[in-house]
């Protein structure tokens, strides 16, 4: 009979480049416009963020042989184990896109207003540049994670939100 023992449990990324947080790389980040989900359209600029899967990694002791026991009751041979290792997903790979900005919005004076419109919200806490630095990506990922994307890239819904995008009324 296997009977498997307690497991220990170990969380890994499985893709290159998991560190996300606001002083790392943007994990296979992509800000174009030369590629954009089916169906968007012409003229609009798309980020993906791509969030890695997470793989669990569970050891376990599996029973070989039992222990053989004398009559009295006492362990004339104790029991053999093996230890097994496999990995399970946890949570798939996910891909999301989302429309931003196009660049030639991205102009130093929308940048300026950007990161005021973030420090107002006490998540720019820099100088007034006019320019996308590392400090502007991070307060940008700090107020859209609040919204569900964890991405640096300013997302179009993000922008209206904060004000520095009309809102479209429907006609």
């Amino acid at each position: 009979m296997i009977r498997p023992l307690p497991c220990l449990l170990l969380v890994v990324c499985v893709v290159a480049g998991c560190d996300a947080g606001p002083t790392g790389p943007e994990p296979e980040l992509q800000e174009t416009t030369a590629t954009a989900p089916p169906g968007a359209a012409p003229g609009t600029c798309w980020g993906k963020d791509v969030s890695p899967a997470v793989v669990e990694t569970v050891t376990e002791q599996v029973l070989v042989q039992p222990a053989e026991r004398r009559s009295d009751g006492s362990i004339a041979q104790p029991a053999v184990y093996r230890t097994e290792s496999r990995q399970a997903i946890v949570r798939e790979r996910r891909e999301t896109w989302f429309e931003t900005p196009c660049a030639d919005q991205l102009t130093p004076e929308f940048i300026a207003t950007l990161q005021r419109a973030l420090g107002a919200r006490d998540l720019y806490r820099g100088a007034i540049t006019g320019q996308m630095d590392a400090r502007t990506r991070a307060a940008i990922r700090a107020y859209q994670a609040r919204q569900g994307l964890d991405s640096a890239v300013l997302s179009i819904t993000a922008a209206r939100t904060l004000g520095l995008i009309a809102i479209e009324r429907p006609r």
